[in-house]
């Protein structure tokens, strides 16, 4: 039987069965991303590029993340979201076209820019917003909570598996005459591939959500809290560019002489440990609250990745970096749901778009800065600022909205 035919394994109660379509559509993307995360400094240095490139990349690629992501909030209301998704699909498709093709340094930048491309572990791309305001639809409360949870888990499930599948131009290249540059071009043959299926997948969303019939709006009455919000998540936003997991490769290479295969198996136990860890979410929220369970586990993770910017042999450093992955990911499913608690549901897509857009633009600043630290041999300074970064985040919100409940009224 179909998994589209079996809603129970992935839906919690009360969620409506469309919501499955995103969950996989959500899989099969997140499975692409953790193997492009992994290939794409392997790639970039095989076509002659150096450090500093792979860092340009992922910054042009988190600025058409967000510029895509400002058109979304300023004029999605204006298109069905069913055709919005269908065309973030299609730009998926010619992004891997494109990749596979090019070798010079420009055209591969401006496809970074207007593509789908998504280097670092979570989701950045033009597919969030418009995924996340179509799941807040589907349910309410702890339902959607929980929804969140899945998605989050799924992603993180299909990423690590993805990162596992980037040993395979090494694995082809060892067993045939095929280059390890061409076996990687495949790699992106096999993403464009894969943004078809999910072009399909969108094809069967209903056309017009049956959960509302309100119009999306632009923010209102949540404009405020939202702002706040927006202005927060930028500052954990840049934090995280400086350490995507295409950069964190580089300095795994760069530090202890890691291969891709032996990167991509490490990425595949960080994504299934970041995706146990979406299971406790939502249990957790629950007991603790929305707020609590995204700056209490938070903090730990930033801890374990300075020190591990210290750590004097690669066991150690693994261990570490893989103690930060079971803890990092536990506020991306409740901060989802935060945001779409605090605001009405006409408010929803332009509240995603909003607090996505500035995560994105603080996201996109900092790789390059990461590729010139690389670049300069001061290998530890990207893992420090991201993690003293991040806590000054954690405690600015437990600071500014302690007292602010998830329905945004004073506690």
């Amino acid at each position: 039987m179909g998994i589209l035919t079996r809603p129970a394994l992935l839906l919690p109660d009360g969620v409506e069965r469309s919501a499955l379509i995103l969950l996989v559509a959500r899989g099969l993307r997140g499975v692409c991303d953790g193997f492009i995360a992994v290939l794409l400094p392997g790639y970039l240095l095989a076509l002659g590029f150096g450090q500093l490139a792979v860092g340009l990349i992922s910054t042009t690629t988190l600025f058409g993340s967000a510029f895509a992501t400002v058109l979304v909030g300023a004029v999605g209301n204006r298109f069905a979201p069913r055709g919005l998704l269908r065309f973030a699909a299609a730009l998926m498709i010619a992004t891997g076209l494109a990749f596979a093709g090019l070798s010079s340094l420009w055209p591969l930048l401006i496809v970074a820019f207007v593509g789908t491309l998504n280097p670092s572990s979570g989701d950045v791309s033009l597919f969030l917003p418009l995924e996340h305001a179509r799941l807040a639809e589907s349910a309410t409360g702890d339902a959607r909570t929980a929804l969140f949870a899945r998605y989050s888990l799924i992603g993180a499930l299909s990423a690590s598996l993805g990162a596992l599948a980037a040993a395979l131009p090494d694995w082809i290249a060892a067993h045939s005459a095929v280059t390890p540059l061409i076996a990687m071009r495949a790699m992106f043959i096999v993403y464009s591939t894969t943004g078809f299926i999910v072009w399909v997948l969108y094809r069967h969303l209903p056309s017009h959500h049956p959960a509302t019939g309100m119009p999306c709006a632009p923010l209102g009455p949540s404009r405020g809290i939202v702002t706040r919000l927006a202005l927060l998540f930028s500052v954990d936003a840049f934090a995280g560019g400086l350490l995507v997991n295409s950069l964190l490769t580089l300095w795994l290479i760069q530090r202890f002489g890691l291969s891709l295969g032996a990167a991509g198996q490490f990425f595949f136990w960080a994504g299934l440990l970041s995706a146990g860890s979406q299971l406790v979410a939502a249990p957790l929220s629950r007991r603790i609250g929305l707020l609590n369970t995204m700056v209490f586990t938070h903090i730990p993770s930033s801890i374990c990745l300075i020190a591990a910017a210290f750590s004097p042999s690669l066991a150690l450093t693994l261990a570490l970096l893989l103690a930060r992955s079971a803890l990092s990911q536990m506020d991306v499913p409740t901060r989802s749901a935060y945001v779409m608690s605090i605001v009405t549901p006409a408010e929803r897509p332009a509240a995603a778009s909003f607090t996505a857009v500035p995560r994105s633009l603080a996201a996109a600043l900092a790789p390059a800065l990461s590729g010139v630290l690389l670049g300069l041999g001061w290998l530890g300074a990207p893992l420090v600022a991201c993690g003293v970064l991040k806590i000054a985040y954690d405690l600015s919100l437990l600071v500014a909205f302690r007292r602010v409940r998830p329905d945004g009224r004073a506690s």
